[in-house]
C-alpha cells in the first residue's frame, strides 16, 4: 500500500473533547456536515487570547496515517459553476490590528512553472491567503493554510477537511490569520463560529473529499472580505489546466513564516485517488492552501478550484488536491448561508 503524508503541523497542548464522528453509511453522502465553533463574544475573546505568538511559532509537522482501504469514492461532477473574487472595499490602518502590516514590493511576474518559492509579488493573494491555527482532540496545537473567498456573508474561509477534523474528532480554538508574515498578523486574527466539511470526510475521512469551510466572526465590526477581499471559487471545472498553489509550509526546508507558491499544469492522480496533482515541494503546514485556475499574477486573484491535501511519501515533489465537485460546492454554499456572528 502506498503511504500518503497529509500536510498538517502540530505540537502538544491541552484541549477539550470533540463531537462524536458520524458513522459511515448512516447518512446519504450529499449535504455537508457542520458544527459550532466559538459562539459567544466571550468564547471568541478566549480563543484570540489563547493564540499567543509563542503558541503559533510552536507548530510542528505531523505525518498522517496510511489511506484507508475501500473508502475511496468519486466526487459527483455537475454543471460548472464559478463566482468571481472581490477586492477589499478599503484599506485598514495597522494600529487597529494585531501586529503591523507587511510591506509588499511589486516585482516581475513569477514563472508559470515553480515547485515552491516565496511569493513576493503582493496583490490580492497576499491578503486573502493565511495561516490557520487550532487545537486537536489529542491535545496538540496545529497549523494549516486557508483562503478568504467571496461569499454572501463575507465571512467564509476554505481549507482542507483534515484542517477542521482528523482521526474522528473535530478541532477546537480555530482561527484564521490572513496575510500572515513572519509572525505578523497585519489583518487580525479571525475566530471561527462554524466549521463544515463533506459527509465523506466526516464519516470516513475519504481523501477524495478532503474539503472544508469555516465561517468567521466579524472583527471590530467588519467582515473578513470587507477587510482583505475574497478570492473567486469554481466547481466542476476541467482538470489539466495551469494552476497556482499557495500555502504556509512549516516543515524543513520551510518554517511557516512566508507565503509560498507552486505553479504548473495539473494532472490526474495516476496512483489511487480521484484527486488532481501538481508538481510542488511544499511541506507540512501548507494543507488547505488554495489551488487557483485563471490566476492573474498582476492582481493576485483567481478562482479557487482545489486545496493542498496530501503527498505520497515516494513522490515528495508532487502535491495532490481534491476535485471540487458537487460535494465541495455544497460545503461552500452552506458556509455562505451561515450567520457569521
Amino acid at each position: 500500500m502506498h503511504r500518503r503524508v497529509v500536510l498538517l503541523s502540530v505540537v502538544a497542548l491541552t484541549v477539550a473533547g470533540a463531537p462524536a464522528p458520524a458513522q459511515a453509511g448512516t447518512t446519504a453522502d450529499r449535504g455537508p456536515v457542520g458544527w459550532s465553533g466559538a459562539g459567544s463574544s466571550a468564547e471568541r475573546r478566549t480563543v484570540m487570547d489563547y493564540w499567543t505568538p509563542e503558541r503559533m511559532r510552536a507548530a510542528r509537522p505531523l505525518s498522517a496515517p496510511e489511506p484507508r482501504r475501500g473508502t475511496s469514492g468519486e466526487p459527483t461532477q455537475g454543471t460548472p459553476w464559478a463566482a468571481r473574487g472581490v477586492a477589499a472595499t478599503r484599506r485598514i490602518t495597522t494600529s487597529s490590528w494585531t501586529g503591523s502590516a507587511a510591506a509588499t514590493t511589486r516585482q516581475a511576474a513569477p514563472s508559470q512553472d515553480s515547485k515552491g518559492q516565496t511569493w513576493a509579488d503582493g496583490g490580492g493573494v497576499a491578503r486573502t491567503v493565511g495561516r490557520v491555527f487550532f487545537t486537536t482532540a489529542q491535545g496538540r496545537t496545529a497549523s494549516c493554510s486557508g483562503t478568504a473567498v467571496t461569499s454572501a456573508n463575507q465571512s467564509v474561509v476554505l481549507t482542507a477537511g483534515h484542517c477542521v477534523k482528523a482521526d474522528g474528532a473535530a478541532h477546537r480554538n480555530w482561527v484564521f490569520v490572513p496575510g500572515f508574515d513572519d509572525g505578523r498578523r497585519p489583518f487580525g486574527t479571525w475566530v471561527a463560529t462554524r466549521l463544515l466539511t463533506t459527509q465523506q470526510w466526516n464519516a470516513r475521512e475519504d481523501i477524495n473529499f478532503d474539503v472544508a469551510a469555516a465561517v468567521v466572526a466579524p472583527l471590530q465590526g467588519r467582515t473578513l472580505t470587507d477587510v482583505v477581499g475574497g478570492q473567486g471559487v469554481a466547481f466542476n471545472q476541467p482538470v489539466g489546466r495551469q494552476l497556482f498553489s499557495f500555502g504556509y509550509p512549516a516543515a524543513a526546508p520551510f518554517d511557516g513564516s512566508d507565503l509560498t507558491f507552486c505553479s504548473g499544469r495539473g494532472f490526474k492522480d495516476p496512483v489511487r485517488t480521484q484527486d488532481q496533482g501538481l508538481r510542488c515541494a511544499m511541506t507540512g503546514g501548507s494543507s488547505g492552501g488554495p489551488w487557483f485556475q485563471g490566476f492573474d499574477t498582476s492582481t493576485g486573484l483567481g478562482w479557487l478550484n482545489s486545496v493542498n491535501s496530501f503527498k505520497y511519501d515516494f513522490a515528495p515533489d508532487f502535491m495532490f488536491g481534491p476535485f471540487f465537485g458537487n460535494e465541495a460546492m455544497a460545503v461552500y454554499q452552506a458556509a455562505q448561508r451561515s450567520g457569521a456572528a
